[in-house]
């Protein structure tokens, strides 16, 4: 029975160094994976997620800024219209009935009449 139990210790030395064997060299296919993978996203120069979610959280208060400028021209450029409109209002005032110039009556006096004519 010794023969068979040396045996036995054998066969299962040799199943546990072969376990070893077997999980070692899953270990180096997984690191020479991870290492190909590593290289082949390298040279598709993808992000992190961390760095793609801070340049999406940028992109979005950006947007928001933009649109809250393009808000504040539109009430600038309207203040700036009505501004121009009451101004010009103010500068062309309705209009009057002409003074009557002196000595005619009912006759309007302009300064086209009032400058002298000349001949051509």
């Amino acid at each position: 029975m010794g023969a068979r139990r040396r045996l036995l210790d054998d066969i299962s030395r040799m199943a546990t160094g072969t376990a070893g064997l077997v999980q070692g060299a899953g270990r180096e296919a997984e690191t020479l994976f991870r290492v190909r993978l590593e290289r082949l996203l390298d040279q598709m120069e993808l992000v992190p997620r961390e760095e793609f979610e801070v340049v999406k959280a940028m992109a979005v208060a950006a947007r928001e800024e933009n649109e809250a400028l393009a808000e504040r021209v539109a009430r600038l450029e309207a203040a700036i219209q009505s501004a121009t409109k009451a101004a010009s209002a103010r500068k062309s005032p309705a209009r009057r009935p002409a003074k009557r110039a002196s000595g005619t009556a009912g006759a309007t006096s302009t300064k086209a009449e009032k400058a002298p004519k000349t001949a051509n």
